[in-house]
């Protein structure tokens, strides 16, 4: 591109109604810009955009371009190169970027950067961070992947150009786009194997990500960050709940009805201690990342604590939907087996009968790449339902399903729709179980339904 994106006054955004790509939007909109956009059909993040005086139109067609008579196209990385409205930006001539290099152009011009990136835990641990600073009365600028209770259940935050926390998204490389001043890294796990091959390809990429910053940040007690940042060029601020030579520590460590309490530890000073409301080991690990982070950009001890203490959770994430029957339902958004492990560990500390798990794989690829490790993480759940495998991007092209999930695990059982499903959950529970809906697509419908007492989703 030859000129900045500030230039131009009439974008378009393929996809808009990612929650992503709408954060972005609302950005535009704010800044006084004239926004177009598409999707596939009509949700809540859109009809906010529309709103907020958004133009959007629903299914993509080549048309669209022409109408929207933008001076810019933006586009997710979910949109294939067959798709009508890119192939007519480029016919046209017009600029075009990616999502990560429009917000990497955009990021710029704030002074602090401060990206959370992991394969696991980036929305919780941005929420988090951006709970403290809040606290800190800081007025940063948040994009997130996940809505927030920090942000009244919104993913984006306008705040000044002092600040900008976000989510450092690593699929297909568009954390490669972003220019942090502070680099978090809670985790690396071989996730994404329609584009990452191996750890090493994965493990490059993280190390470039953060080889501009500042300040790099990351997870002693996660494997693939320590062999990650092993030999890296520039010094790392390591958080451990176990490791002494750590920087930051989680000392004296307990759990409260599943919710951890530390005293948090500069080498051997006692800076202060830290109440979480969000259950589970991995959030005390988020958790201590956030706070080394909040220090690297002198936030007080009192915020940190106060911000960690009120923060609520991120929507989708070992989120309480209600209950039926003596049933409690959760949903939570962990697709991969690390993910899935950590969230039924959690569950298991907190004193119902049973654990149900009612799951939906995503993506074909992943399943066929991680069959075995789905089974084991599942097997920690004394029941497990699992739904049809959500196709996302992708054809079938490994002949991988459900039942081949099921067939590796005891007390598993796979169906051939969503509909039967909800069937067998509404069967199988009974009082003082804890029900999980557990996936990256449209799983949560099946819990949805259950506790409206509906028969089909």
């Amino acid at each position: 591109m030859n000129q900045s994106i500030h230039s131009y006054n009439r974008i378009h955004f393929i996809g808009i109604g990612g929650i992503m790509m709408s954060s972005l939007a609302t950005m535009a909109l704010d800044g006084g810009k004239q926004v177009t956009g598409s999707d596939r059909a009509p949700s809540q993040l859109t009809e906010k955009l529309v709103q907020k005086g958004a133009v959007i139109y629903y299914g993509q067609c080549a048309e669209n371009i022409a109408l929207s008579k933008a001076e810019l196209v933006v586009y997710t990385a979910a949109i294939h190169p067959d798709n009508p409205e890119l192939k007519a930006a480029k016919q046209a001539g017009l600029p075009m970027l990616s999502r990560a290099e429009y917000l990497g152009e955009l990021m710029l011009t704030y002074r602090h950067r401060v990206g959370i990136s992991g394969t696991h835990g980036k929305s919780t641990t941005t929420g988090m961070l951006t709970s403290i600073c809040l606290a800190a009365k800081t007025d940063p600028t948040v994009l997130c992947g996940a809505r927030l209770s920090a942000l009244e259940g919104e993913a984006f935050r306008s705040g000044n150009t002092g600040q900008l926390v976000y989510e450092s998204c690593e699929y297909t490389d568009s954390f490669l786009s972003f220019h942090p001043t502070v680099a978090v890294v809670l985790n690396v796990d071989l996730d994404h194997v329609d584009y990452f091959h191996s750890m090493e390809q994965l493990q490059a990429s993280f190390r470039r990500s953060a080889q501009e910053a500042d300040t790099v940040i990351a997870n002693w007690d996660d494997a693939g960050a320590r062999e990650t940042f092993r030999d890296f060029a520039s010094p790392v601020i390591w958080v451990s709940v176990k490791e002494n030579s750590a920087r930051y520590l989680a000392k004296d460590l307990y759990f409260e009805k599943g919710c951890g309490a530390f005293l948090l530890m500069d080498r051997d000073q006692e800076l202060g201690r830290v109440t979480l409301s969000v259950p589970g080991m991995h959030n005390v690990q988020n958790a201590l990342c956030a706070a080394a982070a909040a220090l690297s950009l002198g936030i007080s001890m009192d915020a940190i604590a106060k911000g960690l203490a009120s923060f609520g959770g991120a929507v989708r994430r070992f989120e309480k939907k209600g209950s039926r029957e003596g049933v409690d339902v959760f949903d939570d958004y962990a697709h991969h087996p690390t993910e899935i492990y950590a969230t039924l560990q959690t569950a298991k500390t907190l004193g119902y009968d049973r654990i149900v798990t009612v799951f939906q794989s995503h993506t074909y690829s992943r399943t066929a790449q991680l069959l075995t490790e789905f089974a084991k993480a599942l097997s920690l759940s004394d029941l497990t339902l699992i739904a049809p495998i959500f196709a996302a991007r992708e054809e079938n092209v490994w002949g991988v399903s459900s039942a081949d999930i099921a067939v590796r695990m005891n007390c598993a059982v796979a169906f051939d729709s969503m509909d039967e499903t909800l069937a067998a959950l509404r069967k199988n529970v009974r009082p003082g179980d804890l029900v999980i809906t557990m996936g990256a697509g449209n799983i949560y419908k099946v819990g949805s339904a259950f506790l409206k007492g509906e028969d089909k989703v």
